[in-house]
């Protein structure tokens, strides 16, 4: 605890989101300790008789009976539910948001690559416990994910069968609850508070990765103290509170009355996954119909092993990115200086061209909702989404690319001449120039000096050809990362002098 108090945070808006992860979770588990007091995990048949009366004498499961009376006869029953709703959304999108900072960042290199791998893992069981809190309803909406995941399990080869039987307990429709419920209320929010206290763990072993800026090294952290950090934070848990409880107050999220109990034989009309679950429907939906072989007498179907198939590598790509870079690189140095994006232009096109692709799996979800609004055809939609699937990455790539070097020869520019004042003055040689305005030496210091990446100068193998593709085209900086150097223009590049008529 001393050495805690004496430590140093660094104080940049993007930390934060670490802890709205954190207080968006306690805001999940709270919420959802009211609510099991009240919900009722059985398939069983009842005849409904309570408040709502639409669905007065519809006969229903217990589970679907009880959400409705959690949502019209328990006290503040409703306000809770969306409470915990929108806390798992806050929560699942501040991890998404901070993933991102991170790695573009590079704040998951050496020593903190295990931190990424804890915070992937704890984005996979945040979804995991989405999805199967989103079944428990057991309503149409609910229904119709579980018909999707059941064709979904059914077609994998070999073990499909297997793996349905035991989701739904034998077959579907099956009693999926069984099986969700606990991993719902205790396997998966034990998984999060393990996997959340071993990456705070992780944290404090290592000194905060900082921005770079005048006074902060690899040794030196400039921030606030522990007491001052500690009561920000307090705040900010009081904020997310809050937030989300006046969101969950005005803003409805999942009404299950209005789709009713679930029923086999049906489905529901514009069905969509979780938002941050949409990119696996969508690479169900780009497939074109007809992919689908007999061998070895079954069938095996790749409008499902394919898109299952990229999404995983894509997944994995993602999680193992810190191993992929350093293996690309070389570079096994402890780092804790983080990185401008538009300093390491490899790293930043390859986030953008991922989150092209994310997004391009994501909106195609939505295809037929896209289809009827603009009143298109869906098949055209889906034509179009498939090729913006595969064109949009390396488009992507290739524009984020130019941009970060761009921005890095400007950079250069600035250190070295200034920047643009828009006066124009005669010079002594009889013609015009512009004169420049020389900036402070922080921000000169912070244009011109970053960590140096060139690609691997030996080897004819993949790893030296893909580093070469990578990294051959890039800017030298004017000062190594970490220098004091004061920049001055080097001979030929000095700024033209004015001259006075007198």
């Amino acid at each position: 605890m001393h050495r805690l108090r004496q430590r140093v945070f660094p104080d940049h808006w993007t930390v934060w989101l670490g802890q709205i992860v954190v207080y968006a979770f306690v805001l999940t588990m709270l919420s959802g300790f009211y609510l099991v007091w009240y919900y009722e995990p059985s398939i069983g048949r009842t005849t409904y008789q309570g408040s709502y009366t639409p669905l007065a004498g519809a006969e229903m499961s217990r589970a679907y009976a009880s959400m409705l009376n959690l949502s019209f006869s328990v006290r503040a029953g409703l306000l809770v539910r969306q409470i915990h709703h929108w806390a798992s959304l806050v929560m699942i999108a501040a991890l998404l948001l901070h993933l991102l900072r991170i790695f573009f960042t590079g704040a998951f290199r050496a020593p903190r690559t295990n931190s990424w791998l804890l915070l992937f893992g704890i984005l996979t069981a945040a979804m995991g416990a989405g999805f199967t809190g989103a079944v428990l309803p057991d309503d149409l909406l609910s229904g119709t994910s579980l018909a999707i995941m059941d064709g979904t399990l059914k077609a994998i080869p070999l073990v499909g069968p297997n793996l349905s039987s035991i989701v739904f307990d034998g077959g579907y429709p099956g009693d999926p609850l069984r099986l969700f419920y606990p991993l719902h209320i205790v396997v998966l929010p034990l998984v999060l508070v393990g996997l959340l206290v071993l990456h705070g763990r992780e944290a404090l072993r290592h000194r905060p990765a900082q921005f770079a800026g005048p006074g902060r090294t690899e040794d030196n952290v400039v921030g606030l103290p522990f007491q001052v950090m500690a009561v920000k934070s307090a705040g900010l848990c009081l904020l997310v509170a809050g937030l989300v409880t006046v969101i969950a107050g005005t803003v409805q999220v999942n009404p299950v009355w209005k789709y009713g109990p679930f029923n086999p034989g049906d489905a529901s009309a514009g069905a969509a996954p979780l938002w941050y679950l949409g990119f696996l429907d969508g690479g169900l939906r780009l497939i074109p119909p007809g992919w689908e072989f007999v061998w070895l007498g079954r069938t095996w179907t790749l409008a499902v092993l394919i898109p299952v198939g990229v999404v995983t590598l894509f997944l994995t790509a993602f999680a193992l990115f810190p191993f992929i870079e350093r293996w690309l690189t070389g570079d096994r140095r402890e780092h804790h200086i983080l990185e401008r994006p538009r300093n390491n232009p490899a790293r930043t096109a390859i986030g953008v061209a991922g989150m092209t692709f994310y997004g391009v799996l994501w909106a195609t979800a939505s295809a037929d909702t896209v289809a009827t609004h603009f009143h298109l055809s869906v098949e055209d939609v889906l034509h179009a989404f498939q090729v913006l699937v595969l064109a949009g990455p390396v488009v992507a790539f290739d524009v984020t690319r130019r941009i970060c070097l761009g921005l890095q020869r400007r950079d250069r520019d600035i250190a070295l001449h200034g920047r643009e004042s828009g006066v124009i003055v005669a010079t002594e040689d009889g013609g015009f120039a512009e004169v420049h305005q020389a900036a402070d030496p922080a921000e000169q210091w912070l244009r011109a000096s970053f960590e140096e990446h060139t690609p691997l100068e030996s080897g004819h193998g993949p790893r030296a050809v893909l580093s070469r593709a990578l990294y051959g085209d890039h800017v030298d900086p004017l000062v190594p990362a970490g220098g004091r150097t004061v920049l001055t223009a080097p001979p030929g590049d000095d700024p033209p002098q004015p001259h006075s008529p007198d």
